[in-house]
């Protein structure tokens, strides 16, 4: 793991509070130079797990009760779902956090209409982040400001040596979320390729969970990474395997067309007995295999590496915070004095 951030005092760095959402990207967001506060619950429900068991958070993640939240002193709310942002902040926040500068972190493409859907927030004085720019393209904003920050993963230092002639797929429940995912893809492909599937759920078709810390050394052995997803953001998994050297075959859609080039870094296609054609040529060609994975690794390293991510997010914070104490100030209205929290969540 690389060393990110030599932290500065608590004291001098931003405050935000967000909800455990999606713990992949939680961890990567905690790799910045600000503190990030999460409620928990004894129940465990969406949002409110804590830190869980899955990913080494650092000591700037700080978990804290939900009935507590109110009495803390932070800079920023940032939104990571709809209930978040229609439920959640009216049940736990106060009337005063409530008023301080808001994000909402948009982690999908639109579901219902993919050109016409209309989202959540409608407000100018909220920052609307995209995770893609597909994403930012393809909803429909209203009048909220927009702002995309791609994605940014930790290079697991592990090497790729794609010694097992199969191909490797990593989806979470694919069972249950079916064509959106490329469940009919994977299956038909799976007829014709030698492809193993990891994932929660995948018991049934694959082989299963693999913890995260355990993944990048579990798909190094593979010839390939296949991803069967017809319509989703861009996904951590696929620019986990681009750091280790893994050459990607995928579909052609959303913001996987911007990151791999075909016949260089990787193959996409929107016709499967192509990428059928293509994933069996890398299965007889070890050396071609490695060519492109290299590649593809030279894309994530530049375009997708931890440092880039991490000071995206700590400029994105910064910027917000001060719009927002420019917007008061210009407002007219007088600053209320900061509740003083000495209490320590671990």
């Amino acid at each position: 793991m690389q060393d990110i951030h030599s932290f500065t005092t608590q004291s001098k760095r931003p405050k935000v509070f967000t909800w455990h959402i999606h713990g992949s990207y939680l961890y990567y967001l905690c790799q910045g130079n600000y503190d990030v506060y999460i409620p928990v619950k004894e129940d465990k429900t969406e949002g409110y797990y804590g830190r869980g068991e899955t990913f080494p958070f650092g000591d700037n993640l700080h978990v804290v009760p939900a009935g507590e939240v109110k009495n803390l002193e932070l800079d920023c709310i940032l939104f990571q779902s709809a209930k978040n942002y229609q439920t959640d902040q009216y049940e736990i926040l106060s009337a005063e956090q409530r008023e301080l500068p808001k994000i909402y972190l948009e982690h999908d493409p639109p579901r219902q209409v993919p050109t016409d859907t209309k989202h959540v927030v409608d407000d100018p004085d909220v920052l609307l982040v995209h995770v893609t720019h597909f994403n930012n393209l393809m909803w429909d904003n209203n009048r909220t400001p927009t702002h995309v920050i791609d994605h940014g993963v930790i290079d697991p230092g592990v090497e790729y040596s794609g010694k097992l002639e199969k191909g490797i797929v990593v989806i979470n429940n694919i069972q249950k979320r079916g064509r959106r995912l490329g469940l009919d893809v994977f299956l038909e492909l799976k007829k014709q390729v030698p492809l193993d599937l990891v994932g929660m759920g995948a018991e049934e078709l694959g082989l299963g969970e693999i913890k995260h810390g355990q993944l990048p050394e579990f798909i190094s052995q593979y010839r390939f990474f296949f991803n069967p997803i017809r319509y989703t953001s861009l996904g951590l998994s696929i620019l986990e395997t681009m750091m280790i050297g893994i050459p990607v075959v995928g579909l052609a859609t959303t913001e996987l067309v911007t990151v791999i080039r075909n016949e260089v870094s990787g193959y996409v296609h929107t016709d499967i007995n192509y990428l059928a054609d293509k994933m069996k040529g890398l299965l007889g060609n070890p050396e071609l295999a490695r060519e492109l994975g290299r590649e593809g690794q030279k894309v994530a390293r530049e375009r997708f590496n931890i440092q880039r991510f991490a000071r995206d997010w700590e400029e994105t914070f910064s910027r917000v915070i001060s719009a927002g104490a420019a917007r008061k100030k210009a407002s007219g209205s007088k600053p209320r004095p900061r509740k003083t929290n000495h209490t320590s969540y671990l």
